[in-house]
């Protein structure tokens, strides 16, 4: 009698094995094309997905502490593309918790009817999707007055400032920020850079294009965070995945706590006008 073989072997092996979570759906995966239509996973799907599930590691528990304390959850997905974080959300955690609500927003109509499409195909009934910009979406009557969660995942530029004041208005006690692309202050330190040589010796920090540009984008970060703690919030700052990933990689979470840093908003001024960037100071400082 032949002997069973001891292992497995490696063609037989479950391409997905410790990649799915119990539960989730593969059909979503599929629409998100993280998965092939064959339900395979290529390499860089494997990155993408693993950026993800590890923001979704963050942003779970300030979801069950919400839902801990009460029997509803709001959650907006600002900037939201394809949804991917938005429905992974969703299917990983709120699916079997009714009381929970995504709202995607995103100025490209394609993308949000696309989202809408999927929704509905799915069943995610509690999902709704938004076509608007970050900015007109603080003004409008459609959404609720407050929202208890804030995403912001690679938000463009100045898409994640839009959607921190989105959040200041709607009273959110969390905000979870992955941001992407800060052009701005670097374009300022740039068009003022003559006039900040006789102002300051730290311009030689920007002095050079690739310097301006790395310069920029970490001070854009520093500025954000002091403008949270202004307006009563913990903050967090760590890396998402490593480097290795992506370079989109810092992540800001924000937890509201009603006790402002007592000099936030004094050293948040004071940095403005020593780097010679009054003319962001309605950004920041409003």
């Amino acid at each position: 009698m032949k002997r069973a073989p001891a292992h497995q072997p490696a063609a037989y092996a479950d391409p997905l094995a410790g990649v799915l979570r119990p539960g989730q759906s593969v059909e979503l995966l599929k629409a998100l094309h993280i998965l092939t239509r064959d339900g395979r996973l290529n390499q860089d799907s494997r990155r993408k997905l693993k950026q993800v599930y590890h923001l979704c590691n963050f942003i779970e528990p300030l979801i069950d502490e919400v839902l801990g304390r009460q029997d509803t959850l709001l959650l907006a997905d600002h900037g939201a593309g394809k949804s991917y974080l938005g429905f992974i959300l969703y299917d990983l955690y709120l699916k079997t918790r009714p009381g929970a609500q995504i709202v995607g927003i995103e100025t490209r109509d394609e993308l949000v009817e696309k989202s809408r499409e999927l929704a509905a195909r799915l069943g995610f009934g509690r999902m709704r999707f938004l076509d608007t910009t970050v900015a007109e979406s603080t003004r409008t009557d459609v959404l609720p007055d407050r929202f208890d969660i804030v995403t912001a995942l690679h938000a463009c530029n100045t898409a994640t400032d839009d959607a921190i004041r989105f959040a200041f208005a709607k009273e959110a006690h969390h905000i979870v920020l992955v941001p992407c692309c800060q052009a701005e202050v670097a374009a300022v330190l740039r068009r003022h850079k003559n006039a900040s040589f006789g102002k300051t010796p730290l311009s030689e920090i920007w002095r050079h294009p690739i310097h301006t540009r790395e310069f920029g984008s970490q001070l854009t970060n520093v500025l954000r965070c002091l403008q949270l703690e202004a307006h009563g919030y913990q903050v967090s700052v760590t890396e998402l995945v490593g480097w290795e990933h992506s370079m989109k990689n810092e992540l800001i979470v924000a937890s509201h706590t009603g006790q402002p840093r007592g000099d936030a908003r004094v050293r948040l001024a004071a940095i403005l006008e020593s780097l010679n960037l009054d003319e962001l100071k309605p950004r920041f400082l409003d």
